[in-house]
């Protein structure tokens, strides 16, 4: 009997994984998040972004941030990027 506690203790006490995103925008978001560190106050706004604008829009402003800006916040590059584009 304890047995059996200790399995159900085990399944509750086991680590949630995270859930995949649902959209294929969410998951470009969440890279543009990542490799750009945007900080949290602008996360809503990459995720409306990513979601108004097509795959490669978001792909060309993310590849064009990374290679003419080298210094300072390249989130705020990104978004200067994405409203010319």
């Amino acid at each position: 009997m304890k047995d059996n506690f200790q399995q159900l203790g085990d399944i509750f006490n086991a680590k949630k994984t995270a859930k995949a995103p649902a959209y294929q925008w969410q998951d470009l978001a969440l890279r543009v998040i990542k490799e750009l560190r945007v900080p949290n106050f602008k996360r809503s706004a990459v995720f409306k972004v990513c979601k108004e604008n097509s795959k490669p829009v978001i792909e060309q402003a993310l590849n064009d941030t990374k290679e003419l800006c080298k210094t300072g916040n390249k989130w705020q590059y990104f978004f200067k990027v994405i409203s010319v584009l």
